[in-house]
């Protein structure tokens, strides 16, 4: 049964969509079948990943709001094992149409429910908004994954995230986990970089992923070319960042599998 991993945060900027498409891709390259959930209307994802804007391309808003099975929605990628359902600017339509919709919070689940077992990871990005399409992401999560940028009140950032997590398991997903919090643009020439790091790790112990994502040039170049890090640039440090990061949620998986689903932070 596929793990449903959201990857979220209110912020903008943080890099969500770079998290979310190298993340799945180097899942797909450790040989974990993975689906990767464009939610987002800006399609960041959908293009980052290959997919540049075609308005005959059926998208998650047709599964959302027409019914559509997502079976007819999903494509492949370019990396073996990684498949995608795209998104793009009819998404901010969901928003509007959900809201008169019966148990709208849940309409993602319900359709992933029909998929889920086909996949051993599915990865979604999340709008940087806490809107009706976010909401049905952490709905239909079994963990979220929390980039935060190296920078001045980051920490006031996620303190913020966390309460927003804290009500959603009271009211619509008490399952819901914190896979793990990843440091994003971290550059460790910086004292601020060092000093963020410093306070996320002793406010948070474990929650935070050993691997920092560094502030990477040829990271930054991948999206706009159509491609995850690994086909753009397999040797840089971005790349290597994000296999590592893969270890460590394939890791705590095996872990979690292991000792039995447990509390709502295990």
């Amino acid at each position: 049964m596929g793990r449903i991993i959201a990857i979220a945060n209110q912020k903008g900027g943080v890099g969500k969509t770079t998290t979310a498409i190298n993340l799945a891709a180097s899942l797909a390259i450790s040989e974990q079948r993975t689906l990767l959930i464009d939610c987002d209307p800006q399609g960041n994802t959908t293009s980052g990943i290959g997919f540049p804007k075609d308005p005959a391309r059926r998208t998650l808003y047709q599964a959302l709001i027409l019914g559509e099975p997502l079976e007819k929605i999903i494509i492949k990628t370019q990396i073996e094992g990684l498949d995608l359902i795209p998104a793009d600017k009819n998404l901010v339509g969901a928003e509007v149409e959900l809201v008169g919709a019966e148990n709208r919070e849940y309409q993602l689940k319900k359709l992933l429910s029909q998929i889920k077992d086909n996949y051993t990871y599915i990865i979604m990005d999340c709008p940087p908004a806490l809107g009706l399409l976010t909401l049905n992401a952490l709905t239909a999560a079994d963990s979220v994954l929390v980039p935060i940028q190296c920078e001045y009140l980051a920490l006031e950032g996620v303190s913020e995230l966390l309460d927003t997590l804290m009500k959603i398991r009271r009211t619509l997903n008490p399952d819901l986990a914190i896979e793990g919090i990843v440091l994003t643009m971290y550059d460790e020439r910086t004292t601020l970089s060092r000093q963020v790091a410093s306070d996320l790790r002793s406010f948070f112990g474990a929650q935070v992923f050993q691997t920092v994502i560094p502030r990477n040039v040829r990271l930054a170049e991948a999206p706009s070319h159509g491609k995850p890090i690994h086909f753009y640039d397999i040797h840089s440090k971005g790349a290597e960042a994000y296999i590592n990061l893969s270890k460590e949620v394939i890791s705590s998986g095996e872990k979690r599998i292991g000792k039995g689903a447990g509390s709502p932070d295990s």
